[in-house]
C-alpha cells in the first residue's frame, strides 16, 4: 500500500531521508536539521554519526558537485567556486574540488561551447551592446575575462558593427 510517508521522528531519520534524496554539505545539512528540529541537542551527534558512517563528507560532495557544474552546466572555475561557497562547503575543500573537476574538463573548450550556444540565440547584426551582453553573461558563468576576449577576438562573426548607421538617401541622390 502506497501512501504518504510518515514524518521522521528523530533527527537521524530525517537526515538519512534527506540524504537519500540528494547530497548535502555538512553545514547545509546542519542548517536544514536545525530548521526541522529547532530545540534538539541531537543535531551535532547526528552529524558526527553520519560522518563516521560515510554518509556525509564535504570533500566527496564538493568533488561531485563541482564536476557536475563543470560538465553539465558548463560553468567556469569562478562560478563553480562561488556555487560551492553558497552550498556552505568547507573552504579548505573547495580549491581541491575545483582543480579535480577541471582536470578532465578543458575550460577553454567549455567556453567555446558556451559561446557557440549563445551565438545561436543572438540576432544579427552583432552590435557593441549585444557583444557586451554576451561577455557579461560569460563572466557570470564563471569564465575569466581575458579568456573570453581571446575567444571573442578569434571569431570574425563576433565583430561588432556600428549601431547607429543611418543611410541618408539624399547623399545617394546627389551622387547620381
Amino acid at each position: 500500500m502506497r501512501g504518504k510517508p510518515l514524518p521522521p521522528k528523530t533527527p537521524f531519520e530525517a537526515a538519512v531521508a534527506m540524504l537519500s534524496r540528494r547530497p548535502y554539505s555538512v553545514a547545509d545539512l546542519r542548517r536544514a536539521l536545525e530548521r526541522k528540529f529547532p530545540d534538539s541537542a541531537e543535531v551535532p551527534n547526528v552529524l558526527t554519526r553520519l560522518r563516521q558512517l560515510g554518509y556525509l563528507d564535504d570533500a566527496k560532495f564538493a568533488e561531485a558537485y563541482a564536476s557536475s557544474l563543470a560538465r553539465v552546466r558548463n560553468f567556469g572555475r569562478h562560478r563553480v567556486r562561488r556555487e560551492l561557497k553558497s552550498k556552505l562547503v568547507d573552504y579548505g575543500v573547495i580549491d581541491g574540488a575545483v582543480e579535480s573537476a577541471f582536470t578532465s574538463v578543458d575550460e577553454r573548450e567549455l567556453l567555446e561551447r558556451t559561446v557557440d550556444k549563445k551565438i545561436r540565440t543572438l540576432r544579427k547584426p552583432m552590435t557593441r551592446s549585444k557583444l557586451a551582453s554576451l561577455c557579461q553573461s560569460l563572466v557570470r558563468r564563471g569564465f575569466r575575462a581575458d579568456d573570453i576576449m581571446r575567444v571573442i577576438r578569434s571569431r570574425p562573426e563576433l565583430t561588432p558593427v556600428a549601431e547607429n548607421i543611418i543611410i541618408d538617401d539624399t547623399d545617394e541622390a546627389e551622387k547620381l
